[in-house]
């Protein structure tokens, strides 16, 4: 689920309570359905520790289940971003394609693995190669077994990418996708 960008990109993250509550209260109502919660940050909105520790704060106060992290300004992969994310369980987006050369990884918390594809070269709309995705099946193994969980989550929907890259995706991880162990 997706926090609105009436949070992240108008109040950028600000005076924001009441706006979470509104949007928490419906969504806490999916109980055990509801996966993590995405902070999609605006690509202009720079890492200020106070600023950043407030939200988050707030955030932790009303949720407490998984939460992570996309960022898109460079500010916020430098290390005291990384321990505010830490202190609070929040787990950064490995991003593709990367913005900067952290961005491709996971960060933050690490107890969850997020992998967010957004299609490359064309964003929104290419698809991706079976050798990429071949790489990130092992990858997401290694991680599921080194964290809580691991989520990979396509965003190349622009040319319809994004169900046949999953089930790609999903046939090379078999047994290892959550899906299939329900």
């Amino acid at each position: 689920m997706k926090v609105p960008k009436a949070i992240t990109h108008e109040l950028r993250l600000a005076r924001c309570a009441k706006a979470l509550d509104e949007f928490l209260g419906p969504v806490q109502g999916l109980g055990e359905k509801l996966g993590c919660l995405l902070v999609q940050l605006p690509p202009k909105l720079e890492f200020e520790a106070g600023a950043a520790g407030r939200f988050l704060r707030v955030l932790r106060a009303r949720h407490v289940r998984t939460v992570v992290i996309e960022p898109r300004h460079a500010s916020w992969f430098e290390p005291r971003a990384h321990e505010l994310l830490e202190t609070h369980r929040i787990a950064r987006v490995a991003a593709d394609p990367p913005r900067s050369p952290a961005d491709g990884t996971p960060g933050g918390w690490d107890g969850l693995a997020y992998h967010r594809l957004h299609g490359s070269p064309r964003m929104y709309f290419s698809a991706y190669q079976h050798g990429f995705l071949d790489s990130l099946a092992a990858r997401l193994r290694r991680e599921a077994a080194a964290c809580d969980e691991a989520w990979c989550i396509f965003d190349n929907t622009g040319a319809r990418a994004a169900v046949p890259d999953a089930l790609y995706l999903q046939g090379k991880l078999g047994r290892h996708c959550k899906d299939e162990q329900r």
